[in-house]
């Protein structure tokens, strides 16, 4: 297996984990970039472009990273509010009149960020068309009742993350997330990372696909616990709803789909973009200044919500907008925030030790929260450090 990039003297070890993601775990074509207190340190790629292809990957190579687009959304909500343009604790109502139905007068933008809105499905999902529709989506949630208490309980909203901030935003801007992140971040700042993404580019963007591996030895628990298992097969569970808030989901590989903004599910990046982006959210990074304020940084990593989660079943932990450091979410020490991506994708930043950490990869696996391939490479990370 061809390894190219370069890393910096002492993260050797994080080279030897990707090289053991393709040998053991599946990977087909990856990449991986660490930047340490602004400057990168990790910069590697290898294997296919495509999952099922021969084409190889390049540096330039970019992937869709599923969920993992969360933690890059949130920072636009963040961001309107260290600039004095979004309130956390005005109702959701007051800049989105017609979100007040059927009971969600209380719901809160900070409830949106730290999903406990109490509206992680839909009664009736969409079709994939509809879903690529930007109108549909926030019309379908501001229809819905709350299936809990807003504020008294969280749950994953893994695809009605997306439709609730995308409106918020415009309702905000004038323009949706996808548009505002382009202009006032990620254009600026030149990071190889779109929410929405303009047809040039579409050349970069590889074939994304299902992938087996061996299971790895020690660590994380392998196999979910029959609990976690019969939720995601029961049709009637929270579980089973939220996922299926688009009912089928779309061909992740149709350009169309990567045209389209969806702030839950569909960001493209390559590893150096997503690892650069969280640079930058923590400090100064190749030349960038930092996009969030220290207070800032701490309202995105404070802990808002904690404990049993009501749509993955296992305890989670999350900040405002961002999963935090958990067992079932692991990242580098408890001060971490970011977000992963279903199937292997992982982004995220370590404000005490300076790391920011982003991993893409065109296979994705059964993994919720904690990939196998992401995680092995976190922990070289954690030894390269001494943590």
């Amino acid at each position: 297996m061809d390894v190219h990039g370069t890393v910096a003297e002492g993260f050797e070890p994080v080279r030897d984990a990707f090289v053991r993601n393709f040998a053991t775990l599946g990977d087909r074509g990856a990449a991986v970039a660490v930047y340490r207190d602004g400057r990168k340190v990790v910069d590697l790629w290898g294997g296919t472009k495509d999952v099922d292809g021969t084409a190889p990957w390049e540096r330039g190579t970019a992937q869709v990273v599923r969920s993992a687009t969360k933690g890059v959304a949130a920072a636009v909500p963040l961001l309107l509010h260290q600039r004095g343009q979004l309130d956390l604790d005005a109702p959701v109502g007051h800049y989105w009149p017609e979100f007040k139905a059927r009971g969600k007068e209380r719901v809160l933008v900070r409830h949106v960020l730290n999903h406990r809105a109490g509206l992680p499905v839909l009664d009736r999902p969409l079709t994939p068309q509809d879903a690529l529709d930007p109108l549909k989506g926030p019309e379908a949630v501001a229809a819905q009742a709350p299936v809990w208490e807003p504020g008294t309980d969280h749950g994953y909203h893994a695809l009605t993350y997306g439709w609730l901030l995308d409106e918020l935003v415009r309702r905000v801007t004038g323009q949706r997330t996808g548009e505002w992140l382009a202009s006032q971040v990620t254009g600026p700042l030149g990071l190889d990372l779109w929410l929405g993404l303009p047809e040039p580019e579409a050349g970069r963007v590889g074939r994304v696909g299902r992938v087996e591996g061996a299971e790895p030895t020690g660590g994380l628990r392998a196999r979910p616990k029959r609990s976690v298992t019969e939720a995601y097969e029961d049709p009637a569970s929270l579980t089973r709803r939220a996922f299926a808030a688009i009912s089928p989901f779309p061909d992740q590989n149709d350009p169309a789909y990567h045209a389209t903004a969806l702030p839950a599910t569909n960001a493209i990046a390559t590893a150096d973009g997503l690892a650069r982006f969280y640079a930058t959210l923590i400090g100064d990074a190749a030349g960038a200044a930092r996009l969030f304020t220290p207070d800032t940084v701490d309202l995105a990593r404070a802990e808002e919500s904690a404990g049993p989660d009501r749509v993955l079943v296992v305890g989670t932990r999350f900040g405002l907008g961002y999963m935090l450091h958990s067992s079932a979410s692991p990242f580098l020490t408890p001060g971490s925030f970011g977000h992963p991506g279903r199937g292997g994708a992982l982004g995220f930043a370590d404000p005490e030790t300076g790391i920011a950490f982003g991993y893409v990869t065109n296979g994705f696996r059964k993994t919720v929260t904690a990939d196998p391939r992401a995680q092995g490479l976190v922990r070289a990370v954690r030894g390269v450090l001494d943590l």
